[in-house]
């Protein structure tokens, strides 16, 4: 099996692999294509876009082999890999092992382990996450970024909070079997319409929980210590005003792909993330749940390739973005940096990033806080 020696952590909880990563390869060609996944997920859940862009889903250490030719079949090299703390990938045991930072780190020790020198890379949801930090750190890497169902850091990774959400957040931490697990991550993962779809003599959701039980049995359920620590990295995570215009400077093509319909990663947020990158990104909204690349996979598969086809050929922003500029000069207008506020009464202390967080989680100013600055 394919691994990736990663530099720092203590090896997981059960004493195996050390720090290593597991990776596979898909496909052939010039173009390099990574994707990196989102929490609790594996390098299995990109199937639907590797078989679209690689040609094929059957990995090379497999012995895999692509007849045709062209963009999407046969002209790329497809990585996919499970991050730390998931699948067959090392899980340290502290949490302070786990941040988007560090698991960028990884990303490009897998990067380099490939002998990749650049490559178009796709995050979902905590991968978009990890996404934007390797941008940040390693831009010149970067060729593409694509930014599937993707939040910020902090209060942003809450959901907008109603019976659905909360009773899949109950589930979802009480689920102890592959069956439970699995009946919560189809209400985590896709639209309730989308769910009651017939298909043939079954329904779409009926279909869904059986693929879901053998998948999450095959790789066993999350260890308690990977999914603590996954979920401090997206606790954790912020980008900086200084690593957005690292990205931002950096001029390659964005891509910010999202359901309209996702209880995880609120549209509001990543609508927000792509204006940040004006004017080099375009904002991809379809009607989905939180995993829009398996709901609307022919669509999402056309935007990536779009994206992909874009940056070879070397499309300006101005003719990729569908943005409006929103200053008066055209020039990007850095959000303003929000104080720490300080509810007295209610001995409430929060760091609001931007005043836009603020805006949406509606705390009035009329209330007088205290300021700090």
């Amino acid at each position: 099996m394919p691994y990736c020696n990663v530099s720092g952590g203590q090896p997981d909880g059960a004493g195996k692999n050390g720090a290593r990563i597991f990776y596979r390869t898909y496909g052939s060609g010039p173009v390099k294509v990574l994707l990196i996944i989102g929490l609790a997920g594996t390098h299995d859940s990109w199937g639907p876009q590797i078989k679209a862009l690689a040609g094929t889903d059957v990995p090379c250490d497999e012995k895999s082999t692509v007849d045709d030719e062209g963009v999407g079949n046969g002209s790329m090299e497809v990585c996919a890999f499970d991050n730390r703390g998931m699948g067959r990938s090392f899980a340290p045991i502290k949490r302070s092992e786990y941040t988007t930072t560090i698991m960028a780190k990884d990303v490009i020790a897998v990067m380099d382990h490939l002998g990749w020198k650049k490559a178009h890379v796709f995050g979902h949801s905590m991968g978009g996450m990890i996404a934007c930090k390797l941008s940040a750190l390693v831009p010149d890497r970067v060729l593409s970024l694509a930014l599937l169902n993707v939040t910020g850091g902090g209060f942003q990774c809450l959901p907008k909070l109603d019976r659905l959400t909360i009773s899949v957040a109950v589930r979802f931490l009480m689920a102890k079997t592959p069956e439970e697990r699995a009946a919560v991550d189809l209400d985590t993962h896709y639209s309730q319409d989308y769910l009651k779809e017939c298909v043939g003599e079954s329904t779409r959701r009926a279909i869904l929980y059986k693929e879901y039980v053998k998948g999450i049995s095959k790789t066993g359920m999350q260890a308690n210590h990977g999914f603590e620590g996954q979920i401090n990295a997206c606790w954790t995570h912020k980008l900086t005003r200084a690593e957005i215009e690292q990205i931002r400077s950096a001029g390659f093509l964005i891509s910010v792909i999202h359901g309209r319909h996702d209880i995880i990663a609120q549209i509001s947020h990543a609508k927000r993330l792509a204006e940040k990158f004006h004017p080099f990104a375009r904002m991809v909204d379809l009607h989905g749940g939180h995993l829009v690349s398996h709901e609307r996979t022919n669509e999402v598969n056309e935007a990536l390739l779009d994206l992909i086809r874009a940056s070879e050929c070397k499309t300006s922003a101005h003719d990729w973005t569908n943005l409006p500029d929103k200053t008066s000069s055209g020039m990007f207008s850095p959000t303003l940096q929000a104080p720490e506020i300080c509810f007295a009464p209610f001995s409430f202390i929060l760091r609001l990033d931007t005043i836009d967080d603020a805006e949406h989680y509606k705390i009035s100013y009329k209330k007088q806080p205290i300021i700090h600055v």
